[in-house]
Formats: C-alpha cells, structure tokens, sequence
C-alpha cells in the first residue's frame, strides 16, 4: 500500500515538473514569436526606410516619390469648380498591374477593367482629379498600424517599380485618402476626424446626388453623414465584380442624370472608371469609397476598424456577410437594381 502511495506521490509530483516545462515552454514559444515579429517589422522598414526619410527632406531628386495637393484644395476644386475626382488605392493598382492581393474580395483580376484602369490614371481631361495612396514617402502622419502596412505593401517585390512605371513625374496628384479621413491617422483621437468628414460633407451640400454603389453598401443609411443633401437618389450595381455589368450600370445612371446631377460612386475599382466615363460625358461623378464605412467606424470611436452588421465592407473578417435590412426611406431613393 505504501508503494502505490509512494508511486502516485511521485507520478503527481512529474506532472507538476511537466505542467511547469510546458507552461515555460509556451513562453519562450511566444517570447520567439515576438523577437520574429519585430525582425520582420524592423526588415520592412529598413526596407522602406530611404523613402520615407527622402519624403520629409527638400531635395527628393534620389529617388520618384509623387507630388501631392493638400486634400483642403482638391475638396475646394470639386466644390467650386465642380471637378470630378478617380481615385486608386492599393487593390486598383492590384487589378490594375493584374496581381492577385489578398482581400481584393469584390473584383475578380480583368483584363479589360486593367486597360480602362490604366486610361484613366493616365487621363489629362481638365475636369478630372486624379488620386493616388500617399504611400510612397513620409508616413508621420499615420498610426503605425497603417505605416506597418502600407511599408508591407510598398516593399513587396515588384510594387514600388510597378508604380514607377505607371506613375508620372511632371504631375501634381489628389490624395485618394481622402475618403478614409479616420482610422489611418494619428490624430484619430482628436477633432481632426470630425473637421475632415466636415470638410468632405461641403461636396454634397445643397446637391442632387445620385448615389451608384453596390446593392449592400448602404451610404450614409443609419448615420447622418449626407445631411445638407437637397435630395438623394441610389442605383444599385453587384457588391461583386460589378465591371461584369458596366455598360448596364453606365446606360441606368445616364438614364437618370439631370444637368446639376452630382454622382457619387462606391464601386470599387469600377468606380473610378465610371467617374471617368461621367465626366467625358458631361457630369459630375466623385469616387467617394470607404468615406460612409470610415465614418461608421469614426462613430463607433474605437480607433480601428469595426463590423457593421447592415452594410458589405471587404476590411474586416466577415465584412463581405451582410444583415438583412428594409428601411421605407432608404428604399423610397433606389431609382434602379442591376443585377
């Protein structure tokens, strides 16, 4: 009896052992997981890290980081001068060079859309603004998160030359983070938000908008982000590859445009070919993007960016799975669904 006692005394006393090895096991473990995550933080900046120096410096002739307007003059030139404005984020360039990226979830790669993409990055029609990512020199202004990843995406093999060759260097561009006013910057956490997204409603104020966005997003539903509109009216195109039906999208919205008819479009990579297509046409069309999305989650205060159960959002897990929703007046604005 006193064996067996003694037996499960010392069987007890391994476990313990063991527990206490594996317990300092699973911290080194994370302890190695760490020092790997700063080794590659700290290789993607030293990678990116002659940019980002060279764009605060005034002589940037070593390397081609584009020139950009202040966002407060290109909102005063759509404003004022009634402009038009495209715009190109890292999966339009994506779609564009024909790279597969990870969470280019609402277009398929398209040969066509590539050209029709890469007509109007090149476009000189006086009233189109043209946008592209300030990602290429200083990040100061962004949290680190955003830094961390746009020095992840400028340092993939290939991108930073890929922009070269596509980018021009005698022109002036528009910031296309315009539409994405709070998550990405420092000053998340102060008035600057609130006076961005202020700035951006003077677009749209006292303006007959047409709003052609996919059949789940939802802009400016459930927040007060298009108030100051004199009337707001919505086609819906495909939350998914909405280039497949672009002749059909471009004929409906053509169809309902008055003279004074601002478009606003939130379609992805399509809508930057669709605010061209409008201003050749006459009109006036602004690639809006994420701005409602980016408000929701300035709204929601936490910084970062969030699920919002009612509304297609291709930047969080799960964010392509939408709620139903009915809203009489929400419903009462849909002049057109292209299916």
């Amino acid at each position: 009896m006193e064996n067996i006692e003694r037996i499960e005394q010392q069987l007890k006393e391994q476990r313990e052992i063991n527990e206490q090895l594996v317990s300092q096991l699973l911290v080194q473990l994370d302890q190695i997981n760490l020092i790997q995550k700063e080794l590659i933080y700290i290789k993607i900046h030293s990678k990116n890290l002659k940019y980002e120096v060279l764009g605060m410096a005034q002589n940037k002739d070593e390397v081609f980081i584009p020139k950009f307007r202040d966002i407060s003059e290109t909102i005063e030139d759509i404003v004022v001068h009634r402009k038009s404005l495209a715009r190109f984020g890292d999966a339009d360039f994506g779609i564009l060079f024909q790279r597969e990226r990870e969470g280019i979830k609402y277009q398929s790669l398209n040969a066509r859309l590539s050209g029709r993409l890469r007509e109007v990055l090149h476009s000189r029609h006086p009233r189109l603004l043209v946008g592209i990512a300030d990602n290429y020199g200083s990040l100061d202004k962004y949290t680190e998160v955003s830094a961390y990843n746009i020095r992840t995406y400028m340092t993939e093999p290939g991108i930073r030359n890929a922009h070269e060759e596509v980018l021009e260097r005698d022109r002036v561009y528009e910031d296309a983070y315009i539409s994405r006013p709070y998550v990405m910057y420092k000053d998340n956490n102060t008035d600057g938000p609130q006076k961005r997204f202020e700035a951006l409603r003077r677009i749209w104020a006292n303006r007959k908008i047409i709003i052609v966005e996919g059949c789940q997003t939802r802009m400016g539903i459930g927040n007060d982000l298009l108030e100051g509109a004199e009337d707001v009216k919505r086609i819906l195109a495909p939350a998914i590859n909405a280039f497949d039906k672009y002749e059909d999208i471009l004929k409906t919205a053509l169809a309902y445009a008055e003279k004074d008819t601002l478009f606003l479009i939130v379609l992805g990579a399509t809508a930057s070919v669709l605010a061209y297509d409008l201003t050749v046409l006459g009109y006036q069309a602004v690639d809006i993007g994420q701005t409602d999305i980016e408000y929701e989650w300035f709204l929601a205060g936490k910084g970062e960016r969030v699920p919002v159960p009612y509304k297609f959002n291709n930047e969080v897990d799960g964010g392509e799975y939408v709620a139903e929703f009915h809203d009489m007046a929400y419903e009462k604005q849909i002049l057109a669904v292209i299916g």
